[in-house]
């Protein structure tokens, strides 16, 4: 099949392009930008003209739910809710039941991402069997099995020792690590960031220094191992510090950060609102001001959705006793222009930490309209102004503060290897 999409606007941070110009899809992949390639003929032509052509985003945290807890959401549908938020690629936590600790549970979540047909997602696999930081899984296995890197989530490693004959035999293998820095004596118990809110509010607070301890223990074994690694949903300002001076060291390091933890502060706890609750927790002013900071100077590279859909009932209690997580995956885009519009980011780098850099961190080809590249697009409508409604939501997720806000900016049509699988209606 061939495609011409037809006097858009191509912006792709990867390549410095931002023109009104034409791409050429055929067998899959683009072909051409600019003048169509000789004997290109029988096109389907799509008129992209008042709409951005962007290359299609890389969300590294997307929680589908699937295999277990399918009464949250399942691969189908929070597949379908990414790409209807323009998200083509997308990679899913090891925090599934069963655990991702087996190749057969990998091949099953790929097999059934293929079936639904919407994003290309890539699994996390297990650092540990069952994610109980005691017995290293098999990560070759895991790997070979399409596993994209190995991680224990928010589990932790309790035992350093384990920890550190892990990231050894990652390194041997060269093996990609993704941490969630979290000493869970400090933060156990807790919903929100330690500090006056919570303290006002009565609400038992997680310290800055429960990432912060957790990421130098890790640091130091990353520099011990030599292993590559991944720092995940980073929150305090501290933190940002300490990977800029790791990278400065010469470690190989990347990290990513939670759009909503770049839009929020604590200062929402005074709602009261479930919705709010969320892992890493919402910190201070100064954090998210140092988060977005992080990420102009290039410390941070990837803005993720870090999207964990919950049912109704799972937010429908005291602050404390819901479950954390935000259902954010179908706005990560108009969410994160909501940035720019306060001036911290111009799009170009906005752009970037959603589509390559994230795709660098992890080694995808993935996130840029160059030519050879597989034809994974978005058709965006950057005036168009519309509310997501509960009603109208994708994802099988009750979750989210953001129900009934207007956004300025939306995807109109999505494109995977050049088939289109959304048009907004």
């Amino acid at each position: 099949m061939k495609l011409r999409i037809q006097n858009g606007r191509l912006i792709d941070p990867s390549q410095g392009l931002d023109k009104v110009t034409d791409l050429f899809v055929e067998n899959h992949k683009i072909v051409a930008i600019g003048e169509a390639p000789e004997d290109f003929d029988d096109a389907q032509v799509v008129d992209a003209s008042g709409q951005w052509v962007l290359p299609g985003l890389v969300d590294l945290a997307v929680s589908l739910r699937e295999p277990g807890f399918t009464q949250k959401g399942s691969i189908a549908t929070e597949g379908r809710a990414a790409v209807s938020g323009g998200i083509t690629t997308l990679i899913s936590p090891p925090d599934t039941r069963p655990i991702v600790d087996t190749p057969a549970v990998a091949a099953l979540i790929q097999d059934k991402a293929d079936e639904a047909g919407m994003a290309n997602v890539f699994p996390l696999g297990a650092l540990t069997q069952g994610l109980e930081g005691v017995q290293l899984s098999n990560m070759v296995a895991l790997t070979d099995a399409g596993c994209i890197a190995l991680s224990n989530g928010r589990n932790g490693m309790a035992n350093t020792k384990v920890l550190s004959r892990a990231l050894e035999y990652a390194a041997t293998h060269d093996l990609l690590v993704v941490f969630h820095p979290d000493e869970k004596s400090l933060s156990e118990g807790g919903c929100a960031h330690e500090g006056l809110m919570s303290t006002m509010h009565g609400l038992s607070g997680i310290p800055d220094t429960a990432e912060t301890v957790a990421l130098m223990r890790d640091l130091l074994l990353v520099e011990k191992t030599g292993v590559r690694a991944h720092f995940a949903r980073l929150s305090c300002a501290k933190s940002v510090e300490m990977i800029a001076d790791a990278k400065a060291a010469g470690l190989d390091v990347t990290a990513d950060v939670a759009v909503h933890n770049l839009l929020l502060s604590d200062d929402v706890l005074n709602q009261f609102d479930g919705r709010y609750h969320v892992l890493p927790p919402l910190r201070s002013e100064n954090d998210r001001l140092t988060l977005i900071e992080g990420i102009k100077q290039g410390v941070i590279t990837a803005i993720c959705s870090d999207h964990q859909p919950h049912e109704k009932m799972a937010k429908i209690a005291p602050f404390a006793a819901t479950e954390p997580g935000m259902a954010n995956v179908e706005i990560l885009l108009p969410l994160a222009m909501q940035l720019m519009d306060e001036g911290d980011f111009d799009f170009s780098t906005l752009l970037s930490c959603l589509t390559s850099d994230p795709a660098a961190c992890f080694g995808l080809e993935a996130g840029s309209l160059a030519v050879g590249s597989f034809a994974d697009f978005v058709l965006f409508d950057s005036t168009a102004r519309w509310s997501w409604s509960y009603e109208g939501r994708k994802t099988k997720g009750h979750n989210s503060p953001y129900f009934g806000e207007e956004f300025i900016g939306r995807v109109m049509s999505t494109y995977i290897s050049g088939q289109q699988v959304y048009q907004a209606v």
